[in-house]
């Protein structure tokens, strides 16, 4: 194993099964992006070690990273140097009422293996995805791998973070672009997992919740009534663009306890890094394992060591790795960071180290570790055969050895 890992392929007689039961048992109801399927043929196999190590890591950055948002809570005039928008910022002076203890702080940090040994690119900060990847396709792909299984339910993690802040019975709302099947299906899945546990759920758009002296409380037909705890899966610069009579500002000091907070969107920035030296506060993990990070005004566009990330970017989009994107791609986002600067961020390139498999096909892994209230809650792995991950990745399930190292 390099890194600790190991590419494996399902055995090919039981790939169609196990499709099909990742479409039908594990919400994934479109396994396509066009004509191209994202659901690997693959299983990554790590040690106990690794995975132990990952885990470790991600705890570390996480309770960093707590600190480092209400660091920023109470420094708001840094926040205009992450590149956010000017309605967010104006919004975040409601952070002063913010207390982590209340609410479920989610995360997933995306690590890679690299020829200088594992890296980590970026927090998700605000909205991470792969929630049932992350907690059923590690149990669907374990039957055909002796010796290796799932190390950690995401949904189980989740579930007991929200019963420790929400009573029981309690109705829970999971906010979401209700017009995309792939954010439904997210939702689906959580919801049913919570109603299996005993909590009421409901499907709302973010400006279905209105706010009563700090409470939420859901206004759909039907459905009207209180709200005892907020799943969002709605990236918080969206809320912007609701109509003003939605008061999207509420989300920032409502009483019910929120997954996540808007307090996360201050380091869901990818300029979080050029303002850790104003903090005062220590974060010696992510300075060890993120690349040197600067403002795209230090680096010139001819030096190739060196690529462009977008400040609220998400699923690799925008990421300036040119060995991965066409010339024209890359001549668009050089000129989009010429034009707003403010907007992006410049990160020494690190170099993939591919996995390859049994026929010799080589591709590049991210795994992601989730944690929920600074606890590891879970492995969500991406692969590509560009060192981009983005939305041609494949989803492949993260199993772990059972025994040994």
């Amino acid at each position: 194993m390099s890194n600790g890992i190991a590419l494996a392929l399902i055995p090919e007689e039981k790939y169609s099964e196990y499709r099909y039961n990742a479409i039908f048992k594990a919400y994934k109801w479109d396994p396509q992006v066009g004509d191209q399927n994202t659901l690997a043929k693959h299983a990554v196999l790590m040690d106990r070690e690794t995975a132990g190590q990952l885990e470790m890591w991600a705890e570390r950055l996480s309770e960093e990273t707590m600190g480092m948002e209400e660091a920023l809570a109470g420094k708001l005039s840094l926040a205009r140097k992450l590149g956010l928008p000017r309605r967010i910022i104006k919004a975040a002076e409601r952070l002063t009422s913010y207390n982590r203890n209340q609410n479920i702080r989610l995360m997933r940090f995306d690590f890679h293996p690299t020829t200088e040994g594992w890296a980590v690119s970026e927090v998700n900060s605000d909205v991470p995805g792969g929630f049932a990847e992350a907690s059923a396709l590690p149990e669907l792909a374990g039957r055909y791998f002796e010796g290796y299984g799932p190390r950690r339910h995401f949904g189980e993690s989740l579930l007991q973070a929200f019963k420790e802040r929400v009573k029981e019975n309690g109705r829970i709302a999971f906010v979401h672009a209700t017009s995309y099947s792939d954010d439904r299906q997210v939702m689906e899945f959580l919801s049913d997992y919570f109603q299996a546990h005993g909590y009421r759920t409901v499907f709302a758009a973010p400006d279905h919740i209105r706010w009563e002296n700090r409470k939420a409380v859901c206004i759909i037909e039907g459905e009207e009534g209180p709200i005892d705890g907020i799943a969002r899966f709605f990236p918080l610069e969206w809320l912007t663009g609701l109509p003003r009579k939605s008061d999207w500002q509420g989300y920032y000091d409502c009483i019910a306890p929120s997954c996540n907070h808007p307090v996360a969107i201050l380091t869901q920035s990818k300029r979080l890094p050029l303002v850790w030296d104003v903090l005062g506060i220590d974060i010696p993990t992510w300075k060890a394992l993120l690349p040197d990070t600067r403002d795209p005004k230090a680096v010139r566009p001819q030096d190739t060591d060196w690529i462009y990330k977008p400040a609220l970017g998400r699923v690799g989009d925008g990421i300036s790795i040119k060995e991965a994107i066409a010339d024209k791609e890359h001549a668009k986002i050089v000129k989009a960071v010429r034009r707003n600067p403010k907007g992006w961020v410049a990160q020494k390139k690190f170099i993939s180290q591919p996995l390859k498999d049994i026929n010799g096909e080589s591709y590049h892994l991210c795994v992601g570790v989730f944690t929920v209230n600074g606890r590891s809650a879970g492995f969500y792995g991406r692969i590509s055969p560009y060192p981009r991950i983005d939305e041609r990745a494949k989803d492949i399930p993260i199993l772990v050895s059972k025994g040994g190292l």
